[in-house]
């Protein structure tokens, strides 16, 4: 039984499994390590580009797309090694990026998860958008990364090239606890697609875990592979998604209110959209707002009873407010 498995999830992705697969099997194959790609039904080739290229990768045959979510979990209910990569499949991974991350989680076995520092492909002196070097939330549960606060990106200047603990880490490459995993129920299969690792690394904490970023591992990942960051079902995805990890996860007497105002920031964003124009992306918002109202009832983490002190990684102000009345756009400037 292999120690760790790098599990790539695609759907249709036949491009980037021909541009970036090579990369991940030249700089991870070992004794200790297999290679899974996990297909989520595709129907454009990529499992018979797969088994006539690669025969050393496990290939893992879905029936039909269920998402990051759900093709994730019925992936890893596979799986048996003690660590898993979940990675995308558009990541240029380096010589060595693996064995920080494995190294971590055999020191400290506090630690759930773990993420390398991650830069873009397109711009490789800039971090990349989804993870940048870890990610963080602030108090009404807005996400922002070391590296990337909303729209500005910082060069990466090795300034954040430590270890230390974060609120979440990027399923962009992300290892986990494989049985912690499982032991938590996964991906919350509601989400679909987006925060679904914000709300798991949530969960890791409340359990008594750790999430951390190694900045000695360091990957390059494209991003907006499947959905371009300007595209209403994302932004959908995003703002649906958001307040079910609030309703989720904040402790009782807190996601009530928290969740309200969330709720009326995001009604002044539809109207922002409106005013410019952006149709389909007031329409996202309201749709977002009707999706949550008829979410599953009842579903809240059975640990949110601890509160939101004892957890790492949040900002305890507004994140927007900062960027926007006081200027503070690089993680540098705030207190965490």
């Amino acid at each position: 039984m292999p120690k760790t498995s790098v599990v790539i999830l695609n759907w249709n992705g036949k491009k980037f499994l021909q541009h970036f697969l090579p990369s991940v099997v030249a700089h991870t194959q070992d004794a200790q390590t297999e290679i899974v790609v996990a297909d989520n039904g595709s129907g454009d080739g990529s499992r018979a580009y797969v088994e006539q290229h690669f025969p050393q990768v496990r290939l893992i045959k879905l029936d039909r797309n269920y998402g990051f979510t759900g093709g994730y979990n019925r992936a890893i209910a596979l799986i048996n090694s003690p660590y898993t990569v979940l990675l995308n499949s558009d990541v240029d991974v380096t010589q060595g990026w693996l064995t920080p991350l494995v190294q971590h989680l055999d020191a400290h076995e506090s630690v759930g998860a773990c993420m390398p520092r991650i830069r873009s492909f397109s711009q490789p002196d800039s971090f990349e958008y989804a993870g940048a070097a870890g990610g963080f939330i602030d108090m009404l549960g807005y996400p922002f990364c070391r590296g990337r606060i909303l729209g500005t990106i910082e060069q990466d200047k090795g300034q954040y090239g430590d270890t230390r603990k974060i609120f979440w880490a990027t399923g962009a490459c992300m290892m986990v606890r494989t049985e912690l995993f499982k032991k938590l129920g996964g991906f919350d299969d509601e989400f679909f697609a987006h925060m679904e690792e914000i709300d798991l690394c949530w969960r890791m904490q409340n359990a008594g875990y750790d999430v951390s970023c190694i900045g000695t591992s360091e990957v390059f990942h494209l991003g907006g592979g499947t959905l371009p960051n300007n595209n209403p079902r994302k932004l959908f995805y995003n703002y649906r998604n958001n307040l079910l990890m609030l309703y989720k996860n904040l402790p009782p007497g807190v996601h009530v209110s928290v969740v309200a105002l969330r709720i009326l920031l995001d009604w002044a964003s539809a109207l922002i959209f409106l005013l410019q124009l952006r149709f389909s992306y007031a329409a996202a918002v309201l749709r977002a707002h009707a999706a949550f109202f008829r979410r599953k009832k009842g579903k809240r983490n059975k640990h949110n009873m601890l509160g939101i002190a004892h957890l790492s990684g949040i900002y305890r102000g507004s994140i927007i407010l900062s960027y926007f009345l006081l200027r503070k756009h690089t993680f540098d400037r705030l207190r965490i």
